[in-house]
């Protein structure tokens, strides 16, 4: 498997990319973002809320980690990712515009509203949290780029048996949330 080495940039290109999707999403009507392709599928809000349940796991790990780090003095990161995290975060990445598989979510990760309950109201909640959720990455990639990438790696919202250093939890979390902006497109295709 080829390296992948991270910088803080790219992560906050990718991740600009994410959020200036979002006010198109935003404009669309309650009964688009509420439709879901199938039964068992998620609509709009649902993928959205299941991000934001994604990030509420892993922001104490990340506060925790950062409260940890020291201001560096050679510039910006670049982070050469160990080979069992790069395994896992290719498991996420998209594959240009392609889910590469379909993954089975834990029931923790699941959104847990109804859909055919959401009002103009539950819809501008999923939408401010997950702007909030995001735009706080972005603070914590952003305040990283001038502090040493040097403390203890934490366990991964799926346990121990994945464990990150920051660049790797930002990595894999830009590649989660890129994964489902695909998954919101395939959605969104599925109506017209």
């Amino acid at each position: 498997m080829p390296k992948l080495v991270v910088t803080p940039e790219h992560q906050i290109q990718r991740l600009n990319q994410i959020l200036n999707k979002i006010p198109e999403l935003q404009g669309m009507p309650l009964a688009t973002v509420t439709k879901a392709p199938s039964p068992k599928s998620w609509n709009v809000l649902e993928v959205l809320e299941h991000l934001s349940i994604a990030m509420d796991l892993y922001t104490p790990k990340l506060e925790q980690a950062f409260s940890e780090l020291i201001p560096s003095n050679s510039g910006s990161w670049s982070f050469n990712v160990r080979p069992w995290q790069r395994f896992v975060i290719a498991g996420q990445r998209p594959k240009g515009k392609k889910r590469p598989f379909k993954m089975k979510t834990l029931k923790r990760f699941e959104p847990l509203f109804n859909p055919e309950t959401l009002d103009a109201q539950k819809r501008s909640a999923v939408f401010e949290r997950f702007l909030k959720s995001y735009q706080d990455l972005k603070a914590h990639i952003v305040s990283s780029r001038t502090k040493q990438m040097k403390h203890r790696p934490f366990s991964s919202a799926i346990g121990p048996i994945v464990k990150f250093y920051l660049p790797e939890a930002f990595e894999f979390l830009l590649c989660h949330a890129e994964r489902h902006m695909v998954q919101i497109d395939e959605i969104l295709a599925s109506q017209t």
